[in-house]
């Protein structure tokens, strides 16, 4: 068994289908639009086989982001080599992205860093 695609409301759909094609390289399919409820998404693939639901829907309240919850917490890409993870951490901040943990190697032996997608949440970039 293994995990089809994650799910996540947005609160603007292109913004967000673009970012996540230009920095991770996302393969987006046709925009899906249900009238009767306003719900709008894409799927977006990865290489490795991995896929991420984005969805906007009229009325969805904005989440409050904290460092730690129950629930999402972050989306984790691997770049393959801790230089890809620089360039790429300091390709996001001068676009404008917050960086939430600079690039380091963690306690567990990764080198990452932690950056915001356009809703605020949680991506690591990982080597």
């Amino acid at each position: 068994m293994k995990i089809h695609h994650i799910a996540i409301y947005v609160h603007d759909l292109e913004k967000t289908k673009a970012f996540y094609e230009t920095y991770f390289g996302g393969q987006t399919n046709t925009q899906y639009h249900n009238p009767k409820t306003g719900l709008k998404t894409y799927f977006l693939s990865f290489e490795g086989d991995c896929n991420l639901e984005i969805m906007e829907k009229p009325g969805i309240p904005i989440a409050e982001h904290s460092t730690e919850h129950t629930g999402y917490t972050h989306l984790a890409f691997s770049l393959g080599d801790p230089e890809s993870v620089d360039r790429l951490t300091d390709r996001l901040r001068k676009d404008g992205y917050t960086v939430f943990s600079e690039p380091r190697t963690t306690g567990d032996g990764y080198y990452e860093s932690c950056v915001s997608d356009p809703d605020g949440n949680r991506i690591e970039i990982v080597a």
